[in-house]
């Protein structure tokens, strides 16, 4: 086995040239989970723009019925499925007989199972992606991750399960996808450091004395991106960069001390590699999640595509700077949780979650986020090499112990 990084899974090391690779000869026929949010809508977008590439052939979403039954009505699908048990019901008067209308958290893993497809997409926030994640790996379907929470809470069981069945682990969040774009092709052994760019989000610049201040409406400002409200958050707070850390270890195979975070405001370099030559390889573009998301689906090859190049005689300055660790301690809690791996991902994952959803409802300041977290992994006993059993123990605890 070479040094090279995989063309087949991500953790693993390529054996092949991609170049090798024929075209595709068929539009890959995708299921996507998470259809009616921003990761959803961008990729509709990308399939409608590159029909003869990319099928939709299975949606779903939690309960934007309304939403969802649209999306199935324009791409002709025969599988949906909706986590809201009511709006499935809803949603079978309103579709076509033919369409088969799953639901419930098993509804999804029902839709992998009965649906043809070459990839799953995974856009679901939180940890209800999972289940339906490791059923696509089992199905040999390819996994294209746009939901962080999988590799997160799972990285272990979903990166060995991806090895045992020779399937590809495609990152779609912009940060992971230009890594993977900067990888190609080199060694492991050529790695230094993983950089991962944040914009650093609305409170960038804010004195620390004025975080306990920080309302909901100015947290889900963020400068850049137009994103759900639970990552939104978790931009503001930069938990959602500590969260890409924890993910890339797993993505690519390297330990929490090559992994590092650089704030860049701009949002133009999307992430960037160093190797042992001191040079740096960075991936460059709009902020638009439809290029990332095209590379995923369509890769090892690069299609021609609508989206807006860049125009370097246009472009502004770019500018770096190290992030606030210390009024912002939400990274140096994912490097721990990292570093010591086992159930402590989970439990920060988790607790997150609690603490999120608690200051959007006006029920904890900005910095209580971060202090909940702390205080719930502080508490845990952290068991190593779980199962998906002690996984979701872990999970269950941290939130109980998270409202309390």
């Amino acid at each position: 086995m070479s040094e090279n990084f995989t063309i087949n899974i991500m953790p693993q090391h390529q054996t092949e040239a991609t170049d090798a690779i024929p075209p595709a000869t068929r539009a890959k026929r995708v299921i996507l989970l998470g259809s009616t949010g921003s990761i959803g809508a961008s990729t509709l977008k990308v399939a409608r723009d590159l029909p003869e590439r990319i099928q939709i052939v299975g949606l779903a979403a939690n309960s934007s019925m309304d939403a969802l039954v649209q999306q199935a009505l324009e791409t002709g699908v025969k599988h949906v499925a909706l986590s809201d048990r009511a709006a499935a019901i809803q949603a079978k008067t309103r579709l076509p007989d033919a369409v088969t209308v799953h639901s419930g958290p098993q509804g999804l893993i029902d839709l992998v199972h009965e649906c043809e497809a070459d990839m799953v997409l995974v856009a679901i926030v939180g940890t209800s992606g999972l289940a339906p994640a490791l059923a696509a790996i089992e199905c040999g379907m390819h996994l294209a991750v746009a939901s962080k929470e999988i590799l997160v809470m799972a990285g272990e069981a979903v990166t060995e399960a991806a090895r045992r069945k020779n399937v590809n682990l495609l990152p779609v969040d912009s940060e992971h996808n230009a890594i993977f774009q900067c990888l190609e092709g080199h060694r492991h052994s050529e790695v230094r450091r993983i950089l991962l760019t944040a914009s650093g989000g609305p409170f960038r610049q804010l004195p620390a004395d004025q975080l306990p201040l920080v309302t909901v409406a100015q947290a889900l400002k963020h400068p850049t991106w137009t994103m759900g409200r639970k990552i939104t958050i978790d931009s503001a707070t930069l938990f959602n960069k500590g969260l890409e850390m924890i993910e890339a270890k797993w993505l690519f195979d390297v330990p929490m001390n090559k992994i590092e975070v650089v704030v860049h405001p701009q949002s133009v370099v999307h992430s960037m590699v160093e190797f042992t030559d001191n040079s740096v390889i960075a991936q460059l573009s709009h902020s638009d999640m439809c290029f990332p998301i095209q590379y995923a689906v369509t890769w090892p090859e690069r299609v021609p595509n609508n989206l807006r190049p860049l125009d370097f005689s246009k472009l502004a300055a770019l500018h770096f700077e190290a992030p606030r660790v210390n009024d912002f301690p939400a990274l140096n809690l994912a490097r721990h949780a990292g570093t010591i791996g086992g159930t402590l991902p989970a439990v920060l994952n988790a607790a997150n979650e609690v603490a999120v959803e608690a200051f959007l409802n006006n029920q904890l300041s900005f910095p209580g986020i971060w202090h909940t977290v702390e205080r719930v992994m502080s508490a845990h006993q952290v068991i190593a090499h779980p199962n998906l059993e002690a996984l979701i123990d872990a999970d269950r605890w941290a939130r109980l112990e998270a409202n309390s």
